[in-house]
């Protein structure tokens, strides 16, 4: 957990980004679209991502595909184009790359390119600005103008609800992972610390492509940015034709639960807790309701209870996102977040960089 210390002045200096920053998109994007749960709710862009798999291949081998991510790959600069963003990962000075780097590779299973990627070897770096400027451009573009419109709307929204609920409605409606326990904003991001905010601000970035937990950058002398999770129906690109039916009739926690356990790979009590956001009991008492209505099954492996969906379930997630689902694809409700009832818009997002990085915040792998 990161938890962000936010003194009087800093709840006056609480904005939202008023755009998209290209470079920072593709790396989230990138990450997101390769959960078979986004992928099915953004069927186009995953289509996209499929049909350009050999061009993106060294995006996707040299970054994580979930967690942290080195700074330097969202530059500050680059926020009026991809060129420039690109231009500036480029000429990152070799030292930092490779501390960056061996960073976010710390619980990476180690490959030839990758190896070569640590040490900064500009063939390998040449390689991943090609591959993030195909991506942009064969995957995001054609969305580029209705990502940022969407994204306006979101802030736009938010803000109108400022007048009502004050800063203390804004930072308890953000999202379940995180917290604000005055005058502390608990964040379940993927690094851990303590940081003191100094009275330069928060800026907040809804984002459909955040994944299961938000994205915290603290830089000194500069405004924390915290890229938080908004459901993918926000993505124009979505077919869903009503609002959250499943959630609807479930509510979004429940949701939440069922959907992580109608995704690849084995789903325990507590990782099923972790990626939604609840508490281990609360997971529990969750599964319970679900199991018995025939949507859950489970079944004890070792110490554990692993839990999976059934087949009527399969179809509800299914239909959840439009019909365009599938035994191993759902929306993923775990990143929905309430309505945010934020403040003014800021001129620039500076960017999304995945780690604290200031002397009082603790790093960890995202």
């Amino acid at each position: 957990m990161l938890r962000l210390w936010l003194e009087p002045a800093d709840l006056t200096r609480i904005r939202f980004a008023d755009r998209l920053h290209p470079a920072g998109t593709v790396l989230l994007a990138s990450q997101a679209l390769r959960q078979p749960f986004v992928a099915a709710c953004l069927p186009t862009l995953a289509r996209r991502v499929a049909e350009s798999a050999p061009a993106l291949r060294p995006l996707h081998h040299l970054l994580p595909s979930q967690g942290f991510v080195p700074d330097f790959v969202t530059p500050l600069e680059g926020l009026t184009s991809i060129e420039d963003g690109l231009e500036a990962i480029r000429s990152t000075p070799a030292k930092r790359i490779r501390a960056e780097v061996s960073a976010a590779y710390a619980h990476t299973p180690v490959s030839a390119a990758r190896r070569r990627f640590a040490s900064a070897d500009p063939l390998v770096l040449g390689a991943l600005v090609d591959a993030m400027r195909s991506y942009f451009h064969r995957v995001l573009a054609p969305d580029w103008p209705a990502l940022n419109r969407t994204h306006r709307q979101v802030v736009s929204e938010a803000a109108s609800r400022y007048a009502l609920s004050g800063a203390e409605g804004v930072l308890t409606g953000l999202h379940q992972a995180i917290r604000w326990r005055a005058p502390v904003l608990e964040v379940d991001a993927w690094q851990a610390g303590e940081v003191r905010l100094g009275g330069h601000g928060l800026i907040l970035v809804p984002s459909p492509f955040a994944g299961p937990r938000p994205r915290v950058l603290v830089a000194p002398d500069r405004p924390a940015l915290v890229v938080y999770p908004v459901e993918p129906a926000t993505v124009p690109d979505s077919r869903r034709t009503t609002p959250d039916p499943l959630a609807g009739l479930l509510g979004r926690t429940r949701t939440a639960v069922l959907i992580h356990a109608a995704g690849p790979g084995r789903h325990t009590t507590s990782s099923i807790a972790r990626q939604v956001g609840i508490s281990v009991s609360s997971s529990s008492e969750h599964l319970a309701a679900l199991r018995a209505a025939g949507l859950v099954s489970s079944r004890r492996d070792g110490g554990a209870v692993v839990h999976q969906a059934t087949a009527l379930s399969r179809d509800l997630v299914s239909a959840d996102c439009g019909g365009q689902g599938s035994s191993t694809g759902h929306a993923d409700s775990a990143v929905r977040a309430r309505a945010v009832p934020p403040i003014r818009p800021v001129p620039a997002l500076p960017r999304d960089r995945a780690a604290a990085r200031r002397p009082s915040a603790t790093a960890g792998n995202r």
